[in-house]
């Protein structure tokens, strides 16, 4: 199954306690931090809810 690299660069001050709460729920916990999902449509729909605070890249597999 092909994978996601899911990188959080901008920072969740100043927006909703919703897409903080997705950040979360994606794994990240700071700022920098990456981290490997599969590529789902549960996946892509939190990624496409806050695309304005994380970088998306490809992975493997």
């Amino acid at each position: 199954m092909p994978e996601l690299i899911v990188t959080w660069i901008k920072s969740a001050i100043g927006y909703s306690k919703d897409q903080k709460d997705t950040i979360r729920a994606l794994g990240l916990h700071r700022l920098n931090q990456s981290v490997r999902h599969h590529d789902t449509p549960d996946i892509r729909g939190m990624v496409t809810k806050v695309r304005h605070l994380v970088k998306v890249e490809e992975g493997g597999k």
